[in-house]
Formats: C-alpha cells, sequence, structure tokens
C-alpha cells in the first residue's frame, strides 16, 4: 500500500507539471469551458425556458458535470501517447505498483476537474449564478462533483487501453459521452423530450448527478434528496467496474 500511495504521488505529478509546458491543455480546462457558458446562457437561454427563475442556476451544475466527464479525454490521450511510444512497458518493467500508473493519470483529473470546476463557479457568479442553501450543502455538492469526476475518469482510462490512435480515443469517447449529457436534464428540462427519450433521461446517471448537485446547490424544483443517494451509487458503480477493468487491460497492454 505504501508503494501504491507513493508510485501514484509520483505518476500524478508527472502528469501535472507538464500542463504549464503545454497551453493547448491550459485552454482545454479554462477558455473552453467559458465559451460553454456563455454560449448556453445567451445565446440559447432565451429560448429555454424551466422552473427557475435564472437560467444560469438551472445551467451550471449540467455544464460542470459535462465538463468534469470530457476532462477524462486527457487521460485517454496520454494513456494511448504512452502505449505507443512504449513508456507504458518501461513502466511495467519497473519495481512500481501496477496500478500507480492509471490511479496518478486518474489522481491528476482530480486535479485539473477542480481547477476547471472553479473557473465555471467563478464564471457561473458573473452571469447569475448563486448557492441558495447553506455552506456544508455546497461544499457536499463540490466533492460529489469531484467524485463523480474521478469515477468517469477510469472509464477513459480504459478507453485510452483498447484504442489504437489519439483519433480514436477522440471518437470513441465522444461517442461514449455526447449523448449521455445532452439526453440528460443538463441543459434542458427533462419534460419537453419525447417519451423514449425521456425515459433513458430519467436513469442516465448524467441526470442523476446534475439533479443531485442542484439539489445541494439549490433546493431545486423537482429534485430530492434521494437523487443525491442515487448519484452516490451510479458514482460508486462506474469506480467498482471500471477501475479493476482498466488495471486489468493496463496488465495485458503491450506496445501497438
Amino acid at each position: 500500500m505504501r508503494r501504491l500511495v507513493s508510485d501514484t504521488l509520483v505518476i500524478a505529478e508527472r502528469n501535472l507539471v507538464r500542463l504549464p509546458r503545454s497551453p493547448d491543455l491550459l485552454v482545454a480546462f479554462t477558455i473552453q469551458p467559458i465559451m460553454f457558458v456563455l454560449l448556453f446562457r445567451y445565446v440559447f437561454g432565451g429560448a429555454i425556458h424551466t422552473t427557475y427563475g435564472n437560467y444560469a442556476d438551472f445551467l451550471i451544475p449540467g455544464i460542470i458535470v459535462q465538463n468534469i466527464a470530457f476532462g477524462g479525454f486527457v487521460t485517454a490521450l496520454g494513456l494511448e501517447e504512452d502505449l505507443r511510444k512504449g513508456l507504458i512497458d518501461r513502466f511495467r518493467s519497473l519495481p512500481m505498483s501496477r496500478a500507480a500508473v492509471l490511479a496518478g493519470r486518474t489522481l491528476a483529473d482530480i486535479v485539473t476537474n477542480t481547477f476547471s470546476m472553479l473557473v465555471l463557479l467563478v464564471t457561473g457568479l458573473i452571469i447569475g449564478f448563486a448557492f441558495n442553501t447553506t455552506v456544508l450543502e455546497a461544499i457536499a455538492g463540490v466533492l460529489l462533483l469531484i467524485a463523480f469526476g474521478y469515477a468517469f475518469s477510469w472509464v477513459f482510462a480504459f478507453l485510452g487501453m483498447i484504442v489504437s490512435s489519439p483519433e480514436s480515443a477522440n471518437s470513441l469517447g465522444f461517442i461514449a459521452v455526447f449523448p449521455l449529457t445532452f439526453i440528460s436534464s443538463a441543459f434542458v428540462p427533462t419534460q419537453t423530450f419525447p417519451a423514449v427519450l425521456r425515459g433513458f433521461a430519467k436513469v442516465n446517471p448524467f441526470t442523476i448527478v446534475v439533479n443531485a448537485v442542484r439539489y445541494l446547490w439549490e433546493h431545486g424544483q423537482g429534485v430530492g434528496v434521494s437523487n443525491v443517494w442515487f448519484a452516490l451509487a451510479w458514482t460508486a458503480g462506474i469506480l467498482i467496474v471500471f477501475a479493476p477493468i482498466a488495471v486489468w487491460r493496463y496488465r495485458r497492454a503491450a506496445v501497438r
């Protein structure tokens, strides 16, 4: 366990120190989220009707969930690059924990997701978003988002181990995440969906997590505390399923 923790921290540091040297990645964590918030708030917001007095209150939880889900792309692309360059084989030859490479990657995602979330929250406060609950509930919402983002990073870790190129990682990740985020309550009320899509959205983990955060931050209409427990269950389920199979796939990985 001591080796796992130590090796995980080393790998996480390796993935974080490259960020200042990669301005394009910093854009993905700063400019791109702000752009999405402004587009939805001022381009689509006027045409979207919710029970919230301010669309920003409805939007910010959804846009943050979408952003932290897409944040796992960095893990998928990084693992694919390490596999292609043979770095994974070098890691496997070292006396280090087999799980540390993936754990370090996903741990670094917690840092980048937290930073990106802060950027979005500041942007949201500027355009009219406000917390309408207690400080403890607001913090609980932040922790839930970090936990869900961490669990979803393992999904992308697995994707990064099975694709054959960066383009494949982009395409497969986009196909996996894009429908889930838009067929949910992230941006519009699900009551406007056709019956089939509304049924899917009801059990969609993105809908459940978004509604849980709205409850913790807004005590939003139509959502209750049960969403928080369901969101925790989905987060734990994703982590329990994808963390072991990602590590299993890493053990079988070879240079492609």
